[in-house]
């Protein structure tokens, strides 16, 4: 009698619940992108098509009907594909991106700049005077400097 009746509940649940790939949304389906900075609120529950984040685990692209996730973020590219299909990206250098039910993704970045607001050569000054004094003897010196560096190395890569 107690595997009919468990049986029967796992059918239910099954019917219940079916689990699609984010691939599989309807058209409509939209993802709802909330980006905040201390200082600056840049999307608030905006329908975008798509977010790809630069996370500690590895870039993740986000669609509509992504599993609930939390993720940190490390020093790159974030890019917002808008519903029309155009891009735009912002560089950050850290920050904390969850994803919940009901298509909602909440950014909290320290901050976000767009590529073409670096200049090439400035960054590659910061990253030679970062690099003199990550090898300096006192440690608190050498340990921000390190952060530094990774941050301006990252930037590097996307500075047009």
């Amino acid at each position: 009698m107690f595997r009919q009746s468990f049986r029967q509940v796992a059918k239910q649940s099954l019917t219940a619940v079916r689990r699609s790939y984010a691939t599989e949304a309807a058209a409509s389906d939209a993802l709802k992108l909330s980006l905040a900075l201390p200082y600056q609120t840049l999307y608030s529950d905006q329908d975008v098509q798509q977010v790809n984040l630069p996370s500690v685990n590895g870039d993740l692209g986000i669609l509509a009907n992504h599993i609930p996730v939390v993720e940190q973020l490390r020093p790159g590219l974030l890019e917002v594909i808008l519903k029309n299909g155009e891009s735009e990206q912002y560089f950050v250098s850290g920050g904390l991106a969850m994803v919940q039910p009901g298509n909602k993704l909440t950014i909290s970045a320290i901050e976000a700049f767009k590529p073409e607001d670096f200049d090439v050569n400035a960054v590659k000054n910061m990253i030679s005077d970062a690099q003199k004094r990550a090898e300096s003897g006192d440690e608190k010196v050498a340990a921000e400097a390190s952060i530094e560096l990774e941050v301006l190395e990252a930037l590097q890569h996307v500075a047009k």
